[in-house]
């Protein structure tokens, strides 16, 4: 079995519904390296996290450019990391097929894809069609010996489709089509969460947002993973910002007891005895 096997077939075992995987989102190399440092045990790309590094806004990011981006964080740590490909960066379900034989030569162990069009006037795909995107891409992320983890994502909720049956709907017929994990980010509320759960048997991911319960009470849902997406990208362009803002209106510099614990960070995760060179 190859490393990349190897790591797919961990990244699967580590969604356990009621002790779930704590997936933490990284947005350059340097952060991955940090957050394996401390422990966690799986990582994923951030679609939003990796536009900011380039100045830019989510959903602006190329596939080129994510692929790229995605194989440096799988150079960066041991980890497995999954990789947030939006929509497949493509319609047709032949290349969203193609986007995962990338994701595969990226050195990926999963990745997601989601049924949002990129156009807010119509924000998701038709059914039948969402349906046909996740079958391709299961079948290309299971043919290889090196088998990608398969995320397919309803994305309803947090583009203004509050519609819990749709999105039941959705996530049976994309676990029906081979997508190895759930997700449906923007559900927040328990009863919620169950009913998807009752409705399915593949692991269910919840996204960390305002309003979902503690990790404690998400565990004896039964959810198997947790991911937080962008926030960690943005909780540290925010403590940049009130840095920056401190020293140019304060004329203080307060923010240098924080810098702290990010350089010891540094050390630990960069330094001699890191198992990375």
């Amino acid at each position: 079995m190859s490393d990349q096997a190897a790591k797919s077939r961990r990244f699967l075992e580590l969604h356990v519904p009621g002790r779930p995987l704590l997936l933490v989102n990284a947005w350059d190399a340097g952060s991955a390296r940090i957050l394996a440092s401390l422990g966690f045990e799986a990582l994923a790309t951030t679609s939003g996290g990796h536009a900011a590094t380039l100045g830019r806004l989510d959903g602006s990011v190329t596939r080129e450019e994510a692929m790229e981006h995605a194989a440096a964080l799988v150079q960066a740590t041991d980890l497995p990391v999954s990789a947030d490909l939006e929509n497949g960066f493509a319609e047709a379900p032949a290349e969203v097929a193609e986007t995962i034989r990338l994701a595969r030569e990226a050195g990926l162990a999963g990745c997601s894809i989601e049924d949002f069009t990129g156009n807010e006037d119509d924000p998701i795909y038709d059914f039948d069609l969402a349906v046909e995107r996740i079958a391709a891409a299961a079948a290309e992320a299971h043919r290889d010996p090196r088998p990608l983890v398969l995320t397919a994502r309803c994305e309803n909720h947090i583009h203004g489709r509050d519609d819990l049956a749709d999105t039941i709907a959705r996530l049976r017929a994309y676990e029906q089509a081979g997508a190895d994990v759930l997700f449906a980010p923007g559900l927040s509320r328990p009863e919620e969460i169950s009913a998807v759960l009752e409705a399915t048997d593949r692991p269910l991911n919840v996204l960390v947002r305002p309003g979902p319960p503690p990790v404690a009470e998400l565990a004896a849902l039964g959810v198997s993973r947790i991911s937080v997406g962008a926030a960690f990208a943005f909780a540290a362009l925010g403590a940049l910002v009130e840095a920056a803002n401190e020293l140019r209106d304060h004329g203080t510099y307060s923010f240098l007891e924080r810098t702290r614990v990010g350089a010891k960070a540094a050390v630990g995760a960069f330094g001699p005895a890191s198992t990375r060179s």
